[in-house]
């Protein structure tokens, strides 16, 4: 069995984000910066670069290669086979191939051409560095420790860049909010604007005039034309989840986004917490 490892995107709201996102280390111990690359492209042309980090003594081979992608207002992240706003077709980067030795760093150079008949509109896509290194995981019977199957694991670490042509920007509408499965409460945000946010934001959840308890949101991607459910209740493991007594509620607070999240949308919705 193979197995694509998948890296969790936490995308943060600054512009060219100095945040790393790390790798597997049970194969290296690698880092990459920065997370997020969004830009305006100027007379149809852009470009930047990414480094990668190899904390490790021994050298880092990887491949380099790009996906487009969408966030889903359920699941979150998802690569896709083809997008009407893939970036591919117009990025070219090099090297294709990365090898970066022990405790050194190397970077990854691109350049974004858009042809004059391209509508205005956002184009994005991940950039993956896939480690050519493969590692295989064992699962063995606590019972009797036989074997009960082995998986070939890839890990890739990847960036999100966003190239935005033409006068575009979000248009975020916080819409409802809801207990969902597990019991947490999130609040759903549309984007009903050509370009994509990343919101922040704080809340603070009443009943009647009571304020029962405040918080914050942690960054989330709002994909352009999409909608998203934004966690409100954190399931941190040194924090307990919020249990709310069945009952009306009001679920208050105001998002960012933007540079310093310098864009501002209030919001206040019901939150009714059904009976079990």
């Amino acid at each position: 069995m193979k197995l694509i490892f998948k890296i969790p995107l936490h995308l943060s709201s600054v512009l060219l984000s100095s945040a790393l996102l790390w790798g597997s280390t049970a194969l290296a111990d690698i880092a990459i910066s920065p997370m997020v690359i969004e830009t305006q492209a100027k007379r149809g042309q852009t470009q930047g670069y990414i480094t990668v980090y190899n904390q490790e003594r021994n050298t880092f081979r990887a491949r380099v290669y790009t996906s487009p992608f969408t966030y889903d207002h359920e699941n979150g992240f998802q690569t896709l086979t083809s997008s009407p706003n893939d970036l591919s077709r117009y990025i070219q980067f090099s090297p294709r191939e990365l090898e970066v030795p022990g405790t050194a760093k190397r970077r990854i150079r691109f350049i974004v051409r858009f042809p004059p008949s391209l509508p205005d509109g956002e184009y994005r896509t991940m950039i993956f560095t896939e480690n050519l290194q493969t590692s295989t995981v064992t699962q063995t019977d606590a019972t009797n420790n036989n074997v009960k199957f082995q998986t070939t694991i890839i890990p890739r670490i990847g960036v999100a860049v966003y190239v935005r042509k033409g006068d575009i920007s979000p248009n975020l509408i916080p819409n409802s909010a809801r207990l969902n499965p597990q019991g947490q409460i999130q609040l759903l945000v549309q984007n009903k604007g050509k370009a994509s946010a990343i919101v922040g934001g704080n809340w603070t959840i009443k009943q009647g005039s009571q304020v029962i308890k405040t918080g914050a949101i942690n960054n989330t991607t709002v994909i352009a034309e999409g909608e998203r459910y934004l966690s409100v209740d954190s399931l941190n493991k040194n924090q307990p989840k919020l249990k709310l007594s069945p009952g009306e509620y009001k679920l208050s607070g105001e998002l960012g986004w933007g540079e310093n999240n310098k864009n501002k949308i209030p919001f206040s919705v019901n939150l009714t917490v059904p009976k079990k």
